[in-house]
């Protein structure tokens, strides 16, 4: 009779462990997700760059955000941004473009990529594109990007700024990260 009991209490815990076996799972998978958001795998992107801007960029006159300015990042494009504490290190008047393309270097097309800019595309000319045309990147914010051909998804005229930020998950300062829209920063508190 007392085996029925240890038996109940062992079935018990075997459920317990194994729900706790599959919510790990779960958080594993989500963070899988965060690191491919948007289709694309962005443990390849470059979080820091050089402070160097593509050519024939114009400084923002009078941005929302001005260079110094204390921001928070409201934008999830890598790992540890979403609400990451950020300096504003630039601030230029530009067309932004989200662009899917199949990188030069093989494997899955990345759908939806935000930002490239119009500096950032190979003989851009002055007028900006419409979202369904076919253009070359020139910008290089992931491996295989530099060289591709994509498909504008959609273009916006605005300020986009370039940020120092720390991560949420840790490590080292992420600096002149490129780009970050005006919608996608709120003043630090």
């Amino acid at each position: 009779m007392v085996k029925k009991p240890v038996l109940l209490l062992i079935a018990a815990l075997f459920l317990v462990l194994g729900a706790c076996s599959n919510a790990n799972d779960e958080k594993t998978e989500s963070k899988k997700d965060t690191e491919k958001m948007d289709g694309m795998d962005h443990s390849s992107m470059n979080h820091s760059s050089s402070a160097e801007i593509p050519e024939g960029m114009k400084e923002s006159e009078n941005p929302t955000y001005k260079v110094g300015s204390k921001v928070t990042i409201n934008a999830d494009h890598m790992e540890g941004m979403e609400d990451a504490e950020g300096t504003v290190v630039g601030a230029y008047d530009t067309t932004i473009y989200a662009v899917s393309y199949t990188p030069t270097t093989g494997g899955e097309r990345v759908e939806n990529h935000k930002w490239v800019i119009h500096e950032d595309i190979k003989d851009a000319g002055d007028k900006p594109f419409e979202p369904g045309a076919e253009v070359v990147l020139e910008a290089d914010h992931m491996k295989g990007m530099k060289g591709a051909t994509a498909e504008i998804d959609s273009a916006e005229t605005s300020t986009v700024y370039m940020v120092d930020y720390t991560p949420t998950t840790g490590g080292e300062v992420v600096k002149n990260h490129k780009w970050v829209t005006e919608d996608e920063l709120t003043p630090a508190e």
